[in-house]
């Protein structure tokens, strides 16, 4: 007689658990512990960094972000309801922006803003110095994905509250405010909070655009103390400060999700 499938499981489980503990054991034979105390966990390179590595580079690297979020939300609400348009030429211009700033790394984006307009135009440059172009070059970037999500969103809301808006006297443009946008923006929440996570990590490109001590955001920061002090430490530092951000913008994305299924 062959084994339940409830058995089966719990065997598979088993080894399953028994290769992770192999794997775990051998990592710990094989690692170099006193080299990664010295070199990875040094104390007082760490404190070394301290205040500046919060109240300068983890302070820049939130509002590069924050400025690039809200420039890119804007341009992605507008981007998407000119894919919606029933006017032609919109929904082209519309569909080659999102699709050529999806299709483009980001890199390319910050050098064309740093390097490629004052190149192709002699004394221009982008205002705002650090911040101005980080702000746009995130949100270009940014947009070209949030304009999908905003427009899936939309979409995803039922016709038939258009429909008994208009019923109720109002425009075509009042219920799309009124009524679609903010249903839509409930719906697409937990992939917003995703993208305000994925253009984080995107800030650290920030380097590109030159900075001082003023402007320095976690990467450079860590950038500049790994050559001055040659260990890993600040790279571990910086890396436990990008998770001060992700780690609750990701527990916020758990939690919109629990609430979206019960809602359903």
């Amino acid at each position: 007689m062959g084994m339940s499938p409830r058995k089966r499981a719990r065997i598979s489980r088993g080894v399953q658990y028994a290769l992770l503990a192999l794997i775990l054991v051998g990592i710990i034979l094989a690692a170099d512990w006193t080299t990664i105390r010295e070199k990875f966990t040094n104390p007082e390179i760490a404190l070394a960094m301290f205040p500046e590595v919060i109240t300068t580079a983890l302070k820049n690297t939130i509002l590069y972000t924050a400025c690039g979020f809200t420039f890119g939300l804007a341009l992605g609400l507008v981007l998407a309801l000119m894919r919606l348009s029933s006017v032609g030429p919109y929904r082209w211009m519309a569909t080659m922006f999102i699709e050529f700033f999806r299709g483009v790394p980001a890199l390319v984006v910050f050098l064309a803003l740093s390097v490629g307009i004052p190149t192709a135009f002699p004394g221009y440059a982008v205002p705002g110095d650090v911040l101005g172009t980080a702000t746009i070059a995130l949100g270009l970037v940014g947009a070209a994905y949030l304009a999908e999500t905003i427009r899936a969103g939309i979409q995803a809301v039922p016709k038939g509250q258009t429909e008994a808006a208009r019923s109720l006297g109002m425009s075509g443009p009042r219920a799309m405010v009124s009524i679609v946008i903010p249903q839509a923006f409930r719906i697409i929440l937990p992939p917003l909070t995703n993208e305000l996570i994925l253009l984080t990590k995107d800030s650290s490109l920030v380097y590109l655009l030159g900075y001082t001590a003023s402007t320095v955001e976690l990467t450079s920061f860590g950038r500049q103390a790994l050559n001055q002090e040659k260990n890993m430490t600040p790279i571990v530092v910086i890396s436990l400060c990008y998770l001060l951000i992700t780690v609750p913008l990701s527990m916020v994305v758990r939690r919109l999700e629990a609430r979206s299924e019960r809602a359903r």
